[in-house]
């Protein structure tokens, strides 16, 4: 069997193309476990992997001035029973230069496993980067995900950052980013999970806005039901003239299942603003009662509302 047919019915099972990672002139790493099954190189993109024993180095530099027509590939992925992998990432986009990564993180047909990751990303001046994460995992339950990353965003850069779980069970999540932001710069981190049963989602994200002018934006979606649990920390802190950032967090609960949201604020210098909104509750009676005149089951309009949140 090909190495890359567990890939493909990864993707089969998600409903999405595998050859949208695999197609010639796409820069990419595949990676099951501790095992690099598929990697591609492209101009304009400096991309190693290694395999170590008990983990995944890997490195990514984006050359000075280059603006990349497709998206960077990382496909990390885990199969069987209480497989483990843990990924280090490099990841730096040179002056100028202009980035789109998408990570897959396919765990839609382990049993039980671990998935870590400890990112350092470095955007140098007028660089522009877009880094979007989507997790697919099965039902078991019984993946754990450790993601950490430390991000500095240069003079007049631009860094987003979108965070999705929404299919499958979440199963134990750990989030924790640390954004720092340079004159002019900006950052914008968007997180979307979706709990079910016993899940338990910890999400830590915070923006340094520490150069003058700097922009910053933490915005989280997050439904969870029936035992399901989240804890949610947004922090921006405003450290120089002119700096401006906003905590938005919203949290959908359904069942049993608790939530808490804590915006944290600071701002140190006084022509600083940061500014923060929570809300925590259940979904619309309105909405809902809408899509049950058109015929859905409350189960059914409860999903399509939360889903909707979530995209």
């Amino acid at each position: 069997m090909s190495e890359l047919a567990p890939l493909r019915e990864a993707f089969a099972l998600i409903g999405e193309d595998p050859m949208t990672v695999l197609r010639p002139g796409t820069p990419h790493v595949v990676a099951y476990g501790h095992r690099i099954v598929s990697r591609q190189q492209a101009e304009g993109v400096q991309l190693e992997a290694r395999e170590r024993e008990d983990a995944i180095d890997a490195t990514l530099v984006v050359e000075e001035g280059r603006r990349l027509d497709v998206p960077v590939h990382l496909c990390f992925s885990l199969f069987g029973h209480l497989a483990v992998q843990n990924v280090e990432l490099q990841l730096t986009v040179r002056r100028n230069a202009r980035a789109t990564v998408w990570a897959h993180c396919l765990f839609t047909m382990a049993d039980a496993g671990r998935h870590a990751m400890k990112a350092k990303i470095v955007l140098e001046p007028g660089a522009w980067l877009k880094y979007d994460e989507v997790h697919y995992h099965g039902l078991s339950g019984a993946i754990e995900v450790v993601p950490r990353a430390t991000v500095y965003v240069g003079q007049d850069a631009c860094y987003f950052a979108d965070f999705s779980l929404v299919q499958g069970r979440v199963g134990r999540l750990n989030i924790d980013y640390a954004v720092a932001v340079a004159e002019m710069g900006v950052a914008e981190l968007t997180s979307r999970i979706y709990g079910h049963a016993d899940d338990d989602i910890r999400v830590r994200e915070v923006v340094s806005l520490d150069g003058a002018q700097a922009r910053g934006l933490v915005k989280t979606r997050i439904a969870v039901e029936g035992e399901a649990v989240a804890e949610i920390v947004g922090a921006t802190y405003g450290n120089a003239r002119g700096a401006r950032g906003h905590v938005d967090c919203l949290e959908v609960v359904r069942g049993h299942a608790r939530a808490a949201a804590k915006p944290e604020v600071r701002v140190t210098h006084p022509e600083a603003k940061v500014t923060h909104e929570a809300a925590i509750g259940s979904v619309d009676a309105r909405q809902l009662e809408t899509l049950m005149a058109r015929g859905l089951t409350p189960e059914e309009a409860v999903d399509r509302i939360v889903l909707g949140m979530l995209r």
